[in-house]
């Protein structure tokens, strides 16, 4: 069963391009992770504050190592989450029928 994280990070204001970056940097080599299914980041076109990030691994082993990964260090705590008024995610656990 694969394992789903959906995450909604909300700028603060004027920092929607600081947090673009970063998830510009950070997607591509989430994307490279071993376990890694699909990683996809929004930004919503009504409230161009708001980032959402659909991201699904093999399982819950594989998502920890992304959140422990340099590349998530660098531009997700070191960059984007700073620039953030709130984060917030919800993880799943995948249906196998």
């Amino acid at each position: 069963m694969a394992f789903v994280c959906s995450a909604t990070w909300t700028a603060k204001p004027g920092e929607e391009e600081t947090v673009r970056d970063a998830l510009a940097q950070l997607s591509p080599a989430a994307r490279e992770e071993p376990g890694n299914l699909y990683y996809q980041a929004y930004q919503s076109p009504e409230e161009p504050t708001v980032f959402r990030i659909f991201e699904v691994y093999t399982d819950k082993d594989d998502f920890t190592a992304h959140v422990n990964s340099e590349h998530f260090a660098r531009w997700g705590v070191g960059q984007a989450i700073p620039a953030l008024e709130n984060n917030e995610h919800e993880t799943y656990q995948t249906l196998d029928f």
